[in-house]
């Protein structure tokens, strides 16, 4: 059960209360080979919030060797899973992660918010700092279908098992892993979604497709309602978790 409180303390000037959603963690553990340690991001101290953040109760990381990871945000459940190391990516148009191959990167850990290239070309996600005030308005569409023809399962940028069916969704400039709150705008509907992939990029058919700002998950354009329809104008801006205390 969620906890609605009040906060005080050491808040910018603007703000002066914070809702707080405080949420027990479920952890399952399985054991698969090729599969790395996962973490659940951005932990913050009280004081240093830009706006509403979400507290977790438990464990932020899973011991060496575990593979699965299950937590609340709110009434949004995520399930996490580390991927083989010889799964395909979900975008094989990325070409280099911080100057490695994709997969030794991800090996190294070397992913967050490493610059990485995409058809010739850089991109540079900002910083960690920078993403909490992250808040921008534009074109959504979802991505995944073309995995589902493919044999086996496919990884995310990060090195997460992608699961359509999840909320989950790829951003061109934000770190990897990150939680943002989608708003879709032509219908007032919101969810909290786990941003664990890159893009989305122009295709050699549609290079204004470059120009979305988010591409989500099925499951997640299905939570929105513009799954159908395939794209919806909509408000993306980051959420931070937090450790109760």
């Amino acid at each position: 059960m969620s906890v609605l409180t009040k906060v005080t303390g050491i808040l910018p000037s603007k703000m002066s209360t914070c809702a707080v959603f405080v949420l027990p963690v479920a952890l399952l553990c399985l054991f698969l080979t090729s599969c790395y340690v996962i973490t659940v991001p951005h932990k913050v101290v009280k004081g240093t919030v830009q706006g509403t953040y979400y507290v977790v109760k438990g464990a932020y990381e899973l011991t060496a060797g575990t593979t699965k990871l299950v937590y609340h945000v709110g009434k949004f459940t995520f399930k996490v899973v580390k991927a083989p190391i010889d799964w395909a990516l979900t975008n094989d148009d990325i070409e280099t992660i911080d100057g490695l191959s994709p997969k030794e990167a991800i090996r190294q850990g070397r992913v967050k918010n490493a610059p990485y290239k995409v058809k010739g070309k850089m991109y540079y996600p900002m910083s960690i700092e920078k993403s909490y005030s992250y808040q921008e308005t534009g074109a959504a569409s979802w991505y995944g279908y073309e995995t589902l023809r493919g044999k086996g399962g496919r990884m995310t940028a990060n090195g997460e098992v992608f699961d359509p069916k999840g909320l989950t969704a790829a951003h061109k400039h934000l770190p990897l892993p990150i939680h943002v709150k989608v708003t879709n705008l032509e219908n007032d509907r919101w969810i909290v979604v786990r941003v664990n992939d890159r893009g989305p990029f122009p295709s050699d058919f549609n290079t204004a497709s470059g120009d979305r700002i988010i591409d989500l998950s099925e499951g997640a354009a299905k939570r929105l309602g513009f799954y159908e329809k395939g794209l919806a104008r909509v408000k993306v801006e980051t959420i931070q978790l937090g450790e109760d205390e």
